[in-house]
């Protein structure tokens, strides 16, 4: 069923689920004990209902089908796979030594370029 939309949507879907996941890890601070899928599905239903044009192009039908449903869980698992396999790039790992060597030089675990984004981002705010 979701092989059969549009291409758009297909990528609307995987931008709503890669915003959705890098949202949700802030909140809870990139800690991974802290993760449960439960809520993020949940925050990513409530992303998507309020923030993503393409919830409201499925039809209804499309929408209530199990079938729907078990791809859409594939798809967020196989969305969250390929952030979380993703490494943070050469120009990520300078600047987190960077600002962690101006911050005092506290190690921080980062193992994707998701979560490298978030540190830059933290160490560069605080």
């Amino acid at each position: 069923m979701l092989k059969n939309l549009p291409h758009g949507i297909k990528i609307s879907i995987s931008r709503s689920i890669t915003s959705a996941f890098e949202q949700y890890m802030k909140e809870i601070k990139w800690d991974e004990e802290k993760f449960d899928l439960e809520a993020f599905v949940g925050q990513w239903r409530k992303y998507a209902d309020t923030n993503s044009s393409w919830f409201e192009q499925i039809d209804g039908e499309t929408k209530a089908h199990p079938d729907f449903h078990q791809e859409l869980a594939d798809k967020i698992n196989d969305t969250i796979k390929k952030i979380l396999s993703e490494e943070p790039t050469e120009a990520q790992i300078h600047e987190l030594d960077r600002l962690i060597s101006e911050a005092g030089g506290k190690d921080i675990d980062y193992s994707c370029k998701a979560e490298a984004k978030y540190h830059i981002e933290r160490l560069k705010t605080n």
